[in-house]
């Protein structure tokens, strides 16, 4: 009886833990990758949807749906899309540059200065983007903020 009951409880347990177990055998971001680079986007973008079912917390699939409606020309997706990355990941800095441009193209000033000024405190590898970001956002500053 108590191997019965020992058993039972393996495969309840079992149960459990399968759906993750078959969440990594299932690489949907990779395959989603794959097909961004090939600037498949319709398709890459259900393999992204994928991987954020199976793994709610994959700031890249985020990013890499905003990416999909940056090129769709969809801002209000891209927006949401880049505010889940930073949501799971504040200190990702390309969104935040991503996000930096898309609050200059709003014009929001002070939204805009406040995400140039956190790239420019996160950002490690590729910092080449901050004097890009300086020029666009001094195309907006309001007259009264120059003085």
């Amino acid at each position: 009886m108590m191997k019965i009951i020992f058993l039972f409880k393996i495969l309840i347990i079992s149960l459990f833990f399968f759906p993750v177990a078959a969440a990594d055998k299932n690489d949907y971001f990779s395959k989603g990758k794959k097909l961004f680079e090939n600037k498949k986007f319709d398709e890459s973008k259900i393999f992204f949807e994928k991987d954020i079912v199976f793994n709610p917390l994959s700031e890249n699939s985020y990013l890499y749906l905003a990416k999909i409606f940056n090129e769709a020309t969809n801002y209000d997706e891209e927006e949401i899309n880049l505010k889940n990355t930073l949501l799971i990941n504040p200190d990702n800095s390309e969104a935040i540059y991503m996000l930096a441009n898309i609050k200059i193209r709003k014009s929001d000033y002070h939204k805009a200065k406040e995400l140039i000024d956190k790239y420019i405190l996160v950002c490690k590898d590729d910092c080449s983007k901050k004097s890009e970001l300086k020029k666009k956002f001094d195309k907006i500053i309001p007259k009264d903020a120059q003085n």
